[in-house]
């Protein structure tokens, strides 16, 4: 029987002599933080700004102050923080599938899954459009970063932020409209 791993806040303070120990965060982590990125920017993107995140992880782990045993929240921080350097290109990005969406004929037996990233097209799409670059970070950490509200709040460092619902942070354009019926 195997010992389970350390915990991470305990990987990262051991790296700082042996920086090997490191890859334990990275072998833990990069998939998940591959993932998110590729969702927001795309997998054109993805490679290179998941890598540089594991790079100014491995740099600055000497300031890793862990809010719980996680070194998740920092990470995702991190990939934020570095996916804000392509606001326009994500803005770009969910502006096209909101266009693509509405030049798509409408199709009654399409399959609906439940995938956030198959999910953005239309009135989503136009939405995180929309929504202040902030509140869009808090939101997708959420539906893909799988977040719970109070690692987002570790991640951006407002602990307000574990008050609000997500569906707070969705624009009015979202909710609900009336169905109008069309007579024969």
């Amino acid at each position: 029987m195997t010992a389970a791993p350390p915990p991470d806040a305990e990987t990262i303070v051991t790296s700082w002599r042996r920086p090997e120990n490191f890859a334990m965060i990275f072998d833990r982590y990069y998939t998940e933080i591959h993932r998110y990125v590729d969702r927001r920017l795309g997998p054109d993107i993805a490679d290179d700004i998941a890598a540089e995140t594991f790079l100014v992880a491995f740099r600055s782990r000497a300031k890793f102050q862990p809010a719980s045993d996680s070194a998740r929240p920092w990470l995702y921080g991190i990939a934020t923080h570095l996916i804000s350097r392509h606001r326009r290109t994500e803005t770009r990005k969910y502006r096209a599938m909101a266009r693509l969406r509405a030049r798509a004929p409408a199709n009654e037996h399409e399959e609906h899954t439940l995938d956030p990233t198959s999910a953005m097209d239309g009135p989503l799409s136009e939405a995180l459009a929309a929504l202040k670059h902030g509140d869009r970070d808090v939101l997708l950490l959420i539906a893909l970063g799988d977040l719970s509200y109070a690692e987002v709040a570790e991640v951006i460092h407002r602990a307000e932020w574990t008050k609000i619902p997500a569906t707070q942070l969705l624009p009015k354009s979202l909710s609900p409209k009336p169905q109008v019926e069309e007579s024969p």
